[in-house]
């Protein structure tokens, strides 16, 4: 089983970092619904304040195009693309994959 961890760099509106929390929170049960394995959101503390960070893996980027796919039917997750949209507290965001390496 090949693992695929996508890393998402967001540069966040520092005034809505609140907002931003919220929807980072809705995200990762959601994840986590869809067979992925949730790593985290990662805050700005200090240093830039406009970037913030998320890890999630799951087992093939077959499997996370599913994920991808299904999430654009899913009520929950049209509900919290929206809450972002409304709030307007993410800028814009750059995604990568990853496979880790392991001893």
């Amino acid at each position: 089983m090949t693992l695929v961890t996508c890393f998402i760099k967001y540069k966040i509106d520092p005034l809505k970092l609140s907002e931003f929390e919220h929807y980072a929170k809705l995200w990762i049960p959601l994840v986590n619904k869809f067979g992925g394995s949730h790593n985290g959101y990662f805050l700005p503390s200090e240093g830039a304040n406009n970037i913030a960070l998320a890890l999630f893996t799951f087992p093939s980027l077959a499997a996370y195009e599913v994920y991808r796919n299904d999430s654009f039917k899913d009520p929950a997750c049209i509900s919290a693309f929206q809450y972002a949209n409304e709030t307007q507290c993410i800028i814009s965001y750059e995604r990568s994959f990853f496979r880790p390496v392991f001893e």
